[in-house]
Formats: C-alpha cells, sequence, structure tokens
C-alpha cells in the first residue's frame, strides 16, 4: 500500500480524537453559569451543560455553613481533562470579580467540585452559587487549611487557563 494512503488514513482517523480533545464540553442554549477561556477557545456552558458532566457528590462540613452539608457537582480535574490541560494556572473568577490563582498541579482527583446543587437544590447567588468550588474539607486535613478555605471561591462564573 502507498506510504502517502497510509498516512491519509491515519489522519482521517486521527482527525475526530483530537477534536473531541479539544472541545469535549457539552454547550447548550440557557443563561451562561460558567464560562471557561482556555486554548484559544472560549466554553460557555448553561446549567444544563453542566449538569450533562459526570456528577459526583460529597458530604462535608464547611467553615461556611452549620452542620454537615451535600454537595453535587462535577471535578474540577474532570474539566481538565476534557480540554486537555495538563499544565498552566487557573484564573478562578466570582461573579463579584474576587479571583484566585492555582496551578492545575494542585488539583487533584479526590480534590475539588464545582458544586452547583447543596443539600438536592440548586445554589443561588444569594446560596454562594450558581457554583460554589468545594472541596471534601472533613475526608483529609490537606483539605482543611487556610490555603485551600481561601480558594474555595462562590459565586463563580469564569476560568480562564493559562500556560
Amino acid at each position: 500500500m502507498n506510504l502517502r494512503v497510509v498516512v491519509s488514513a491515519l489522519l482521517l482517523l486521527l482527525t475526530p480524537v483530537a477534536s473531541l480533545a479539544l472541545d469535549a464540553l457539552p454547550s447548550g442554549d440557557g443563561p451562561a453559569v460558567l464560562t471557561i477561556r482556555a486554548n484559544g477557545a472560549e466554553h460557555v456552558l448553561d446549567a444544563a451543560a453542566l449538569r450533562a458532566l459526570p456528577a459526583e457528590t460529597i458530604v462535608t462540613e464547611t467553615i461556611w455553613t452549620e452542620g454537615k452539608q451535600t454537595f453535587t457537582g462535577v471535578r474540577m480535574t474532570e474539566i481538565l481533562d476534557r480540554l486537555g490541560i495538563t499544565d498552566g494556572t487557573l484564573t478562578l473568577v466570582a461573579v463579584n470579580d474576587y479571583r484566585i490563582s492555582i496551578d492545575v498541579d494542585d488539583f487533584t482527583p479526590d480534590g475539588a467540585l464545582l458544586a452547583y446543587d447543596r443539600n438536592g437544590a440548586p445554589m443561588t447567588l444569594r446560596d454562594k452559587g450558581p457554583i460554589w468550588m468545594v472541596y471534601p474539607y472533613d475526608a483529609d486535613p490537606r483539605f482543611r487549611t487556610e490555603i485551600t478555605y481561601a480558594n474555595s471561591i462562590w459565586q463563580l462564573d469564569r476560568i480562564e487557563i493559562s500556560d
């Protein structure tokens, strides 16, 4: 078989995989809940698109609430994996322009959750929503530090990822 034909066939097979890695986040038609800028692209997720991602639930106490709270959302590592992000810095920005910067390396599969539900109900702006980045604070002492608490940004609406 001709080498040019083989290379062309391989490129055709790999093209869908490459496009999946670059745009593996769902999109929606509703009002934006979270906007992510990465790799020169902007990904706008509405509530339905965010809920279409694999959900996880954690039960933990926080320093801002009373008693155990149940949070449901998507792991930050899931977002990073879908975007193919393996290094760089994330700037997370809240509705009131509070911003934090976190290295990609600081996110672990058992860590940060972009929570959209608390105790079975969607979070509103008055209730630290629509997205609150929480950690399983009770699960491990490494999630009970001043840095982790400062990184627990609520009313999150934008993430910018830079190299």
